[in-house]
């Protein structure tokens, strides 16, 4: 028994939902569907995510939003058009996307997510309706009606555990089910979304529950690789990961999959596989608990932007009794998460992500360096990458981070901080951000030299 969730550029046009159910008529295993709101059909569309945010806006600041339901509804209408469905289905997603402007919009912490939902919620309709339409016989099933109940918290919803026994009952159907991804249902009966892109986390959400066999994820592209193809020209595909090190590979960058996606499955042990609509065929990349064949040192590398370092020294900090939890209790009181701490004896580190940053933000935590905890210096420097080297396998071998070093010293790139867990899964560099792509490309040569 297999879940199988598609992303919004599988499910943009009718030729594209021609070729969802094929693959789903393909395989009578795959008795769960989870579906994105409809992306770009090309480069010039807008994403029906994007037009249910400008109609919020309009609607809050009593804008006139005819114009905005209009474009929306013609949206799934040239769909359901040119998939030649019966008009129910449509009248039914018109009323809907119209419904979303008598919703209370004073003291209603939820008004926005219900707009976003709306998008998957009104496809997951259509997609039904025309499985059912040509000989698939399928069932739509809202999220409340699913079990799937998430915690009030607008934007970043969390399931609530509870909920898994609930959604196993879905087993029961005959029908394909059909579920639209991104949302649960407080306990209360409101829409509450997940991270933007979290259509990933309801298809493992609902994989976990059911206890399938397989979660599969289409999206456009043939699985994984090992380094940003619009870096590496043609890199190598990656045919298996372990959940561990996809982990490690999302947070850095890879963004083929939503990094909250892994754990509903990782914890109820079902592998997973990314695979291509538009080349179903491919096997893709599956991730597993743990390899099934040795594997090389590193299997990927990958980076991100948008850090900052606040660097502080001190002499005698190591003799300083919690020194450390006052310094990132400054950041937890600004509600300031930190990503990585490297240390020296007189000196620390802390990398934190840009966007948490704001000028009276910075201002307060150099101030309170200064004054409350005395340092001697303290500096927010900007324009920094992550860069890592990821692969379970590299524990067993030796020399990896002399290999990796050595491939950017070689390219004139200077390495600003240098870390590796306990668990060896990964390597990370920080360095500057106008020296990623370089670093990336004289990493990818010393660990994927060419035969």
């Amino acid at each position: 028994m297999k879940v199988v969730k598609f992303g919004g550029s599988s499910l943009a046009s009718a030729q594209q939902l021609e070729k969802v159910l094929d693959i789903v008529k393909a395989d009578p295993e795959r008795k769960f569907v989870v579906v994105s709101a409809p992306g770009k059909r090309d480069s010039q569309d807008t994403k029906v995510t994007d037009a249910l945010i400008q109609y919020y806006k309009h609607y809050v600041a009593e804008k006139n939003v005819t114009a905005d339901q209009e474009w929306i509804i013609e949206r799934y209408q040239a769909m359901s058009d040119e998939l030649g469905l019966k008009p129910k289905v449509m009248t039914k997603i018109a009323q809907a996307i119209k419904d979303l402007a008598k919703l209370p919009i004073q003291d209603n912490l939820f008004l926005y997510d219900s707009f976003l939902a709306a998008g998957e919620d009104n496809n997951a309709k259509l997609i039904a309706a025309y499985f059912n339409q040509n000989g698939l016989p399928a069932v739509y099933v809202h999220p409340k009606e699913a079990g799937i109940t998430v915690t009030p918290e607008p934007g970043n919803a969390q399931i609530i555990p509870s909920s898994y026994d609930r959604i196993e009952k879905l087993r029961g159907y005959d029908e394909v089910v059909v579920i639209p991804g991104f949302f649960g249902v407080t306990a209360e009966g409101d829409i509450c979304t997940f991270s933007r892109g979290g259509s990933d986390i309801t298809g493992s959400i609902v994989a976990a529950g059911v206890k399938a066999d397989l979660y599969e994820n289409f999206t456009d592209v043939d699985g994984i690789f090992s380094a940003h193809p619009g870096i590496i020209k043609n890199p190598q595909s990656i045919s298996e990961l372990t959940y561990r090190e996809m982990r490690e590979l999302a947070y850095a960058g890879f963004t083929v999959l939503h990094d909250e996606a892994l754990i509903p499955a990782y914890r109820g042990r079902i592998p997973l596989v990314i695979k291509n609509t538009n080349n179903p065929s491919h096997p893709g990349t599956k991730i597993v608990l743990k390899h099934s064949r040795n594997q090389q040192p590193v299997v990927g590398i990958s980076a991100d932007d948008g850090f900052v370092s606040i660097t502080i020294s001190k002499y005698l900090m190591n003799r300083e009794i919690g020194f450390g939890r006052k310094v990132l209790q400054i950041l937890e009181d600004l509600n300031i998460g930190f990503e990585h701490i490297p240390t020296g004896i007189d000196d620390m580190s802390v990398i934190i992500r840009e966007r948490q940053l704001t000028p009276i933000k910075e201002e307060e935590i150099l101030r309170q360096l200064t004054h409350k905890l005395e340092v001697d210096h303290a500096e927010i420097e900007r324009d920094f990458s992550i860069l890592m080297i990821v692969g379970e396998n590299m524990k067993s071998h030796i020399g990896v981070t002399a290999t990796a070093a050595k491939a950017l010293s070689d390219k004139g790139i200077n390495i600003e901080m240098i870390s590796q867990g306990s668990s060896e899964v990964s390597i990370l560099f920080v360095i500057k951000t106008a020296q990623k792509n370089a670093a990336i490309q004289a990493l990818y040569e010393a660990f994927f030299p060419k035969n």
